[in-house]
């Protein structure tokens, strides 16, 4: 969930969830691969969201949308 996003008002929207992708190298470097307002994933610092845990019912969705 985006808990910060200034700086990127059109790309983030704060208390929203949002999709993260697997990015080990991203992790280490202290970001997140994350699903964008665009549709499409970029790096954002993490401390702009915090990990939240979703039923697998919502998880399901929110991945089935995050691929078109």
């Amino acid at each position: 969930m985006c808990v910060r996003n200034d700086g990127y008002e059109a790309s983030l929207e704060r208390n929203k969830i949002y999709t993260v992708l697997p990015d080990e190298g991203a992790e280490r470097d202290g970001d997140l691969r994350v699903i964008d307002e665009s549709g499409e994933d970029y790096l954002f610092s993490a401390d702009r969201f915090v990990a939240i845990e979703v039923p697998a019912a919502v998880r399901a969705s929110l991945l089935k949308a995050a691929q078109g």
